[in-house]
């Protein structure tokens, strides 16, 4: 995602512009249960989502005190401003920047009985291929992971990797919980919890497609 912004002017325009637009859409929740009985047991969890669907997603899960991995580069500067604005609580670093210091930032607040939120395609790439480093954050953290995506019947898609979505005013946007899962331990636990992890997200993004009307942006 590409933007030509300055920090100063993002925290000060497109922040609270982007809270306005997101009180407008309209939520549609499926399986709703299966992250609300974990989250209200207390149990540490992680949140994994594509990239392109962070938006409403934050929007969603707003005031959770959720920690969320974001990139040290400027666009993840501006998503994390954004989230910090809606009570998320930024854990800075990705695959090519400051990514073993994130892991381990994000174990501990696991091991603290905490969620985390993971977009394990970002920050550069490729779409919808996932990297494990959030399959080895459960495992160590021994925490619950939650398959979720968001798709939106009216779009504006950015001109970037992960085809960034921000559902235009009033659109309707379909929030879809997967199936919760634990990590086993060992070498083969993390290999089965790696195709998992993919083939939950894989599903989740065919079940909850939308043949939305998109406009692209640069």
């Amino acid at each position: 995602m590409r933007l030509k912004l300055s920090p100063r002017a993002a925290r000060l325009v497109a922040g609270p512009a982007m809270k306005v637009l997101a009180a407008s859409w309209r939520m549609e929740v499926h399986h709703e249960e299966r992250w609300r009985q974990i989250y209200q047991a207390g149990r540490a969890h992680v949140y994994l989502l594509w990239h392109e669907a962070l938006l409403p997603l934050l929007w969603r899960h707003r005031g959770q005190g959720v920690a969320i991995v974001v990139s040290e580069a400027r666009d993840g500067r501006y998503l994390a401003d954004f989230a910090t604005s809606l009570g998320y609580r930024p854990l800075y670093g990705s695959s090519t920047r400051g990514g073993a210091r994130a892991l381990l930032a994000a174990v501990r607040e696991l091991r603290a009985g905490r969620s985390v939120a993971f977009t394990p395609d970002g920050p550069r790439g490729p779409r919808r291929e996932l990297k494990p480093g959030v399959i080895a954050a459960a495992q160590r953290g021994n925490a619950i992971v939650i398959p979720v995506h968001a798709e939106s019947d009216r779009v504006w898609r950015l001109h970037s990797w992960d085809r960034f979505m921000i559902p235009r005013p009033f659109a309707r946007v379909r929030v879809t919980y997967g199936i919760p899962f634990e990590i086993g331990q060992g070498d083969d636990g993390f290999a089965e919890g790696v195709t998992r992890a993919s083939a939950s997200l894989a599903q989740l993004s065919r079940t909850d497609a939308w043949r939305a009307e998109a406009i692209a942006i640069a």
